[in-house]
């Protein structure tokens, strides 16, 4: 699947693992997984859990995790 900010797919948080000061989100789109690294202060404020919802985009420069709705 490609991910473009025209083609946002939703995902679903398969696996959080917080380091020292660095978070790895994994995600899984459609079959396919997604990393991400992240804060781990960024994973405490969204309350970022295993099974919770996610939608993704990227851009040239970057890519981020958005969401509608974190569970």
């Amino acid at each position: 699947m490609k991910i473009s900010a025209r083609n946002r797919p939703k995902g679903k948080f398969v696996e959080v693992i917080k380091g020292a000061t660095t978070a790895h989100v994994r995600i899984d789109v459609g079959g396919s997984i997604v990393t991400a690294a992240i804060t781990n202060e960024f994973v405490d404020e969204l309350g970022l859990k295993v099974g919770g919802e996610a939608d993704l985009s990227s851009r040239p420069s970057r890519s981020s995790l958005d969401h509608a709705f974190w569970q």
